[in-house]
Parts: structure tokens; C-alpha cells; sequence
């Protein structure tokens, strides 16, 4: 009797260890990738985290898993771009600006006035020709990582404990800028003196007066409680807060054409659904920062300022490089 049960028995030890090593064998497939940015998670940026990991798990069957590490836990961004190069870190997003600290024709992102309005930014920001454009820029002229997606914050707009209604008002003011050619030639054509600081030395140097002036997304700027030592925000819309999405090298290369193709997918999802969600975070911020108190300066003189704007729009880009000149060109061209 025991004999003729002992292949049954054999049987059922093996069709179990066939499943507990198929489980085990799934455990080991599911990985873990860090996901960095400097902003809090209830911005834009959270948003294009969510989408992008929400895509990639559905796409990988739980295989490939984002975990996101908001608000600078891994560092600020121009450092943590640094780790992303090395392969340190796997994914981050950078502001188009700190992005020009590793190719600087990235500012273009950021010259004044070249967006028109916030429609243009969205269809701008989505449009597959820029977002190709963007990311042949950054694989001519970066090693160690690239670029798989485009995303935005919004258009940037300045505060502080005084209205900014026309561009005769910024003379003399000093204003924490980021470090790009762009800001650099821009805010002390209009009248104004630079600085330049990590973000999140912003809050201090307004309530300190190192800075009278600091210029962001609506969204920002109320996530980071700026208001509170500057309760004044004028909609000067003077240039995109434009965002790209960067992989390392060493992750991509390490990954099968199928992974490869579920993470620019996810990616491309990024591309074509996060804008209109940033625009609307802007809008519903607006609200919510009225409601607490804060003077919200809609009738902006923009004329002044893109009067002395829109002459350097050709003569930046040209001089940031031909990958520039094509992508200002590109955005120019969208109706």
C-alpha cells in the first residue's frame, strides 16, 4: 500500500516545489527603482511621478516598481543629475534650467516669452516633434544618462512683499534666478540684479532680504509655503517651468528591449497627459491661495517685459547652439 502510494506522494512534493519555486522566481523579477525630485509630492512633479509609475507597474505586470523620493530627499537637483550620470540613481526629474548645467543649450527651455499662454505651453510640452527634439539635444551632448520625457509645472511667475505690475518695477530689485545663460542675460535686462541659490535656500533669503524677489509655478509656491514670507504674486508669465525626465545609462542599458520599450511607454504617458494636469494644479493653487490671503496681481503689464524679451529669442538660441534653434523653433511653429 505504501509503495503504491509513494508515486502520488512524489508527485505532489513536486508540483509543489514547482510552485514555490515559480514564486520565488517571481519575487526575485519585481525591482525597485528610485525616483527623485526636489519638489513636494503634492506638485506637478507627483503627479508625473504617479503617472509614469502607474503605467510602468501595469505595463511590467509588477515586475518594474517606481518608488519616488519627493521633496530632495536625494539631494537637490544639479547633485542628484550627478547620480543619475554615475548610476547611483535610477530616474529624476530636473527643471529644464538645472538641466542646462549639463547641457546648456537645455536653457532654451526657458528663454522669456517663448511660450505665448498656458494653451501653448500644454500642446508645446506634448507635442511628440518637440519632445524628440529635447531628447536628441540631451543624447548629442550628455554621457552617462538621457532624456525620455517632457513635462511642465506651468508658467513661472514672480513674488514678493511688493506688486510687480510693469517691467519698470524690477529695476534695482534683487532676484534669486536660476543659474542658466538665459536667466542670467534676462532679469538684469529688465532693470533687475541676480542671484543664484539652491532652491531651497529660497524661503530664508526671502524673509532674510537677500533677495527681494524669487519667480516660480503658482503650484510651487504655494507647496513650499513661500507666501508666508512673500504674499505677493504677480502673474508676469515670463517663461515655462519646464521639466525633463531622465534615466541613467547604466539602468537603461541593463534592461531588455521589452523593459525598454514598458518604460518609454510609461514615459511617453508622461508626455502627453501630465501637462494639462500641471495647468490645472496652477489653477486650483490660484484658488486656494486667494482664499488664505495672498494678493494674487493679475493685471501685469506683460508688454514691457516681452518688449525687451522677444529680441533676444533668436539671438539666445542661436547662441545656446543649432539643437536650441530647432526646438525654439519648433515650439515657435505650435498654434
Amino acid at each position: 500500500m505504501i509503495a503504491r502510494s509513494m508515486p502520488g506522494f512524489l508527485h505532489g512534493l513536486a508540483a509543489t516545489a514547482a510552485v514555490l519555486f515559480a514564486t520565488a522566481a517571481s519575487a526575485q523579477e519585481v525591482k525597485h527603482y528610485r525616483f527623485a525630485y526636489d519638489q513636494p509630492k503634492i506638485t506637478g512633479y507627483g503627479i508625473l511621478g504617479d503617472i509614469f509609475s502607474d503605467k510602468l507597474k501595469a505595463l511590467s505586470k509588477g515586475t518594474m516598481l517606481i518608488d519616488q523620493y519627493p521633496g530632495a530627499q536625494l539631494g537637490q537637483e544639479p547633485q542628484v543629475l550627478q547620480l543619475v550620470k554615475a548610476g547611483d540613481i535610477e530616474f529624476c526629474i530636473s527643471s529644464s534650467a538645472n538641466a542646462a548645467t549639463l547641457s546648456p543649450q537645455a536653457g532654451v527651455m526657458s528663454m522669456h516669452y517663448l511660450f505665448r499662454s498656458e494653451d501653448h505651453l500644454i500642446k508645446a510640452m506634448a507635442d511628440p516633434a518637440v519632445a524628440s527634439a529635447v531628447k536628441a539635444m540631451i543624447s548629442d551632448t550628455v554621457q552617462g544618462a538621457h532624456v525620455i520625457a517632457l513635462a511642465t509645472l506651468g508658467l513661472r511667475n514672480m513674488y514678493s512683499k511688493r506688486e510687480i505690475k510693469k517691467v519698470d518695477d524690477m529695476k534695482g530689485l534683487k532676484v534669486r534666478v536660476q543659474a542658466t545663460p538665459t536667466e542670467d542675460t534676462m532679469f538684469p535686462a529688465y532693470g533687475a540684479q541676480i542671484v543664484h541659490m539652491p532652491f531651497g535656500s529660497v524661503y530664508t533669503s526671502l524673509q532674510t532680504g537677500v533677495v527681494d524677489v524669487a519667480e516660480n509655478g503658482v503650484n510651487v509656491y504655494l507647496a513650499n509655503k513661500h507666501y508666508e514670507v512673500a504674499p505677493v504674486l504677480s502673474m508676469t508669465e515670463h517663461e515655462a517651468n519646464n521639466s525633463l525626465v531622465w534615466v541613467s545609462d547604466k539602468l537603461w542599458n541593463s534592461f531588455t528591449p521589452e523593459q525598454q520599450g514598458w518604460v518609454q511607454a510609461a514615459a511617453d504617458e508622461v508626455n502627453k497627459t501630465q501637462p494639462a494636469k500641471a495647468i490645472e494644479l496652477e489653477h486650483q493653487s490660484q484658488v486656494k491661495l486667494k482664499s488664505i490671503g495672498v494678493k494674487v496681481v493679475a493685471d501685469v503689464d506683460k508688454s514691457g517685459f516681452i518688449a525687451v524679451a522677444d529680441p533676444y529669442l533668436d539671438k539666445l538660441a542661436k547662441e545656446l547652439g543649432p539643437h536650441a534653434e530647432k526646438i525654439k523653433d519648433l515650439i515657435r511653429s505650435i498654434k
